[in-house]
């Protein structure tokens, strides 16, 4: 493309604008957004987020809408674009209220439209019709209602049972309390919606808030869902929610007969809803001829969401014909005919102002972005990490750099890429610290590493990340106690060490503001439960470089005390499976330490356990068990048991425990929310896939 640089300066100009005036803008914007396309589909190589892009054609859009005359034939926009109320007690469904599976892109949905012809045994090439309505992102809830009045209405919980919240429902005034089910011959009926508050809305009670000096809500999703769980529905009806009904559950005669059998496709329920006077997706949904349209349906969604009044995360495909979809039946976990789309992970572009370098609890020195506040995908980012100094050269990111920001699973934010077009002139590389920014200690990397680290033990910056860790629930678990109060404490002089942490002066912190006498006694209640944990868990507490849980877990087994480690060989280390030399050698320097030896020999005299118990113990399986010889991955929620009772188990009848989902998995046992894991593994194609029923089926419970 012609006059780059004065297209980027337009684009700055554009994104700004929120109206156009002349036809000299118009024409000029013209040429930004066919500029801006050419980088996305030409040049593979966008240089503004997506929402940005909405925006400029939005803008030229609109202002084509208001001036007709201004139109021309070659414009981009003519172009063919494809007591949770009161008493919070738990309800059982009239039907159980699954979730839906995961696709994310076109491959996935021809392979959901294939599985379908196939448990349906159509031709493969057959056409078949789908119902697409937006996914909105707010609160679930099955409303019930009897002799045409509404009855009660509750979460989703577990799927089976959820919590009542029937008076805070009620506030929501497009739920009617009343619908005329009874002239359908409907005598009782559950429906599935989603309670969710507009974005207008949303942005005025966080005015309000902060006027009132009241802490912000975090998004809309939040503000919905957590307002249906308040005591007080006076509250729940300040948030002015809405509710999308999408879904016909359950529907019953005055003779008890299920009679949605009588009706033929889901848009013909969903038309019926409208009819009845619920709000639905009626002018948001389409009918699909075919997977294809399907997925230029929701290609046309993705481009808009942000503009639209309402959170979305995504698009839900349904299989139109209910008969089809008798066919297609459930699993445990959702219906086979139908699906969710998820949209990509919202970006925006922002400009990183300056580089703060943080200390890690073995020294890494992590480079933290400090950007210009952006929202994401429901949250504001001002903090994005940028991992070490590799990650910076790859991205080649300056101080000042306008860079392209993404929340990974609308989880995570990080920096995709820096946009150099709009580097100013002078800019300044980021250069990585030599010495540590707390303790001023020349910093060390390793060859086989990608981060710089302190090597002094003693540094305060990592000591106190290291009490973090030692605290955190993967390591001691010692509930009550996080980060901020770590930090308080250790400030205050209380704690220097990880025995200290078993000898505070709980009177002393009585003392402190914000905590109390019965903050101090559940503090002190947690810390003495911890003493009791198994010592795999004081392993992994002690920051030992590349000892995480599952290496302590191993080492644990071995042992019958924790200071049998200062006898222990580099030999010793590599007999036992997936414990590897370095590992080993960084357990002996640890353990070779007198400073540490006598930090450990304190924490024994105050109780800290330090013999193998047994959950450390090797789990004793069973002679030609069910899944001697197979690796086992369980996801998801399970309602029968907890997720360690399975794993005990599963080890029990010989499989081994794994925690990622790879070729080496053999088997993915299935929870509710199964996520993402069950695709991956759906996609390897090797790996058996049971529910939680035929797990525990399989091991003859």
């Amino acid at each position: 493309m012609n006059n780059h640089q004065g297209l980027i300066e337009l684009t700055k100009k554009f994104i700004h604008m929120n109206r156009l005036i002349n036809q000299e803008d118009v024409a000029n914007l013209r040429d930004v957004i066919r500029y801006h396309e050419w980088n996305y589909y030409i040049n593979d190589n966008p240089i503004i987020a997506d929402a940005e892009y909405d925006h400029l054609y939005k803008l030229l859009e609109q202002t084509e809408e208001e001036h007709p005359a201004w139109l021309t034939s070659d414009s981009p926009t003519q172009r063919v674009s494809p007591d949770l109320a009161s008493k919070s007690e738990p309800v059982f469904h009239l039907a159980p209220m699954l979730s839906l599976d995961n696709t994310y892109n076109l491959e996935d949905l021809v392979d959901f439209d294939q599985r379908i012809k196939k448990l349906c045994e159509l031709n493969p090439d057959q056409d078949l019709e789908y119902m697409v309505e937006p996914k909105f992102d707010g609160g679930s809830l099955a409303v019930i209602y009897e002799n045409d009045h509404l009855v009660r209405a509750a979460t989703r919980g577990d799927g089976e049972k959820g919590e009542e919240m029937t008076a805070n429902a009620r506030t929501i005034k497009s739920l009617p309390l009343i619908a005329p089910f009874s002239r359908l011959g409907i005598k009782k009926v559950e429906l599935r919606g989603e309670a969710l508050i507009r974005k207008d809305i949303f942005q005025k009670l966080n005015q309000q808030r902060e006027l009132d000096g009241l802490p912000l809500l975090a998004n809309p999703r939040n503000a919905a869902t957590g307002v249906l769980r308040v005591k007080d529905p006076a509250e729940t009806a300040t948030r002015q929610l809405d509710m999308f009904i999408f879904q016909f559950a359950h529907a019953e005669n005055e003779q008890g007969e299920m009679i949605l059998s009588q009706y033929k496709t889901q848009d013909e329920l969903i038309s019926m809803l409208h009819d009845l006077g619920f709000k639905t997706a009626t002018i948001e949904k389409k009918i699909c001829k075919n997977i294809q349209e399907v997925h230029s349906f929701i290609e046309s969604w993705s481009t808009k969401r942000d503009s639209y009044h309402f959170e979305l995360d995504g698009m839900v495909v349904k299989l139109n014909s209910l008969a089809l979809q008798e066919q297609c039946g459930f699993t445990s976990h959702h219906p086979r005919w139908a699906v969710a789309y998820k949209f990509q992970a919202k970006q925006a572009t922002s400009k990183l102002i300056t580089v703060e370098f943080q200390v890690g609890k073995i020294g890494s020195i992590t480079p933290v972005a400090k950007i210009e506040p952006v929202p994401l995908a429901g949250v504001i980012v001002s903090s994005v990490s940028l991992h070490n100094e590799d990650f910076i050269r790859s991205r080649d990111i300056y101080y000042g750099d306008t860079v392209l920001v993404e929340r990974a699973g609308d989880v995570i934010p990080y920096i995709v890429k820096s946009l150099p077009e709009y580097r100013e002139v002078g800019a300044k590389a980021i250069v990585f610290p030599k010495t540590c920014p707390s303790c001023n200690t020349t910093l060390i990397r390793e060859e086989t590493e990608s981060a710089w680290r302190c090597t002094n033990e003693h540094c305060p910056a990592q000591l106190v990340q290291k009490l973090i860790h030692h605290v955190g629930k993967d390591a001691m678990d010692i509930d009550g106690m996080g980060a901020s109060l770590v930090e308080r404490f250790y400030e205050l002089g209380m704690i220097r060490t990880m025995a200290d942490i078993y000898e505070l002066d709980y009177s002393a912190i009585s003392q402190l503001e914000g905590l109390g006498t019965k903050s101090a006694d559940n503090l002190r209640k947690a810390i003495e439960k911890a003493k009791q944990n198994p010592i795999h868990r004081l392993l992994h507490s002690l920051c030992i470089h590349h000892l995480g849980k599952k290496i302590s877990k191993l080492i644990a087994e071995h042992l019958k005390n924790v200071f049998d480690l200062s006898d222990w060989s580099i030999e010793r280390f590599k007999e036992i499976k997936d414990v590897g030399p370095v590992v080993g050698q960084n357990v002996i320097e640890y353990f070779s330490n007198p400073e540490h030896i006598a930090i450990l020999k304190r924490m024994e005299s105050l109780g800290v356990n330090m013999h193998q118990t047994d959950e450390d113990a090797p789990k004793k399986l069973i002679e030609d068990g069910v899944f001697s010889g197979k690796s086992i991955l369980f996801t998801g929620t399970l309602s029968k048991m907890g997720r360690k009772e399975a794993q005990d188990l599963a080890e029990k009848a010989g499989a081994r425990l794994i925690s990622a989902v790879s070729n080496q998995l053999n088997i993915l046992v299935v929870g509710a929310d199964a996520g993402s894991k069950l695709a991956k593994a759906q996609k390897i194609g090797t790996v058996e896939i049971l529910t939680e029923e035929e797990f525990i089926d399989r091991i003859g419970l």
